[in-house]
């Protein structure tokens, strides 16, 4: 990523590709359930908890209705919590009364899909825009919340993390540099010491 490599200091971090990481998916609304499932979870761990979820529906994707129409107690049961249960039933009653789509999501700026989503109870910025980064495969979206992304800047710009608010600003001047490919400088981020995406918030 030629652009970045003009961020000195960061280049130096820059050894080799992460576009691949950046792809397209379909089904975006169960993209956003999934990422809901794995929260709090080791990747083991949520990998199970989701192969149960889908042989509920034989293995095949569901749509928004049908997750609306699964009991409760059959998603507990695949290990879900009840707080986690009902942010499941959130989102997907949200999908169906919103009519949200694919299509839909694809017109939508980056700001439109963040407020229209965090409208759902359980859905947070962060959760928008890792979904933004991969399953819309939007470019430049950059998490000021993520801690791998906060830690690796730290020590990349020699940061201040004492200080929040002055944190938060100089997160901010730095990433600027880096549109209209922000996304590609988290996953550089976090590609430091294989940093994994987590919220601060």
């Amino acid at each position: 990523m030629d652009h970045l490599k003009k961020d000195k200091k960061l280049a130096a971090f820059i050894n080799e590709p992460v576009h691949e990481r950046i792809k397209l998916h379909t089904n975006i609304p169960l993209q956003l359930i999934g990422s809901i499932m794995s929260q709090q979870l080791n990747t083991k761990v949520a990998d199970i908890i989701y192969n149960r979820f889908l042989s509920l529906y034989k293995n095949k994707e569901p749509k928004p209705q049908q997750i609306s129409g699964t009991p409760n107690e059959t998603l507990r049961a695949i290990g879900l919590s009840n707080a986690k249960v009902s942010y499941v039933k959130n989102v997907a009653a949200f999908c169906v009364e919103h009519k949200i789509t694919d299509k839909k999501l694809h017109s939508m700026s980056d700001d439109e899909v963040v407020t229209l989503l965090t409208q759902i109870k359980g859905v947070g910025k962060w959760t928008v825009e890792m979904l933004l980064m991969f399953a819309l495969g939007r470019e430049d979206v950059f998490s000021i919340d993520d801690y791998g992304v906060q830690k690796a800047m730290i020590k990349i710009y020699k940061l201040d993390k004492l200080d929040k608010k002055r944190l938060r600003e100089k997160l901010l001047k730095i990433s600027a540099k880096w549109a209209p490919y922000r996304t590609y400088g988290c996953l550089y981020c976090w590609h430091l010491k294989d940093n994994k995406p987590v919220s601060t918030t």
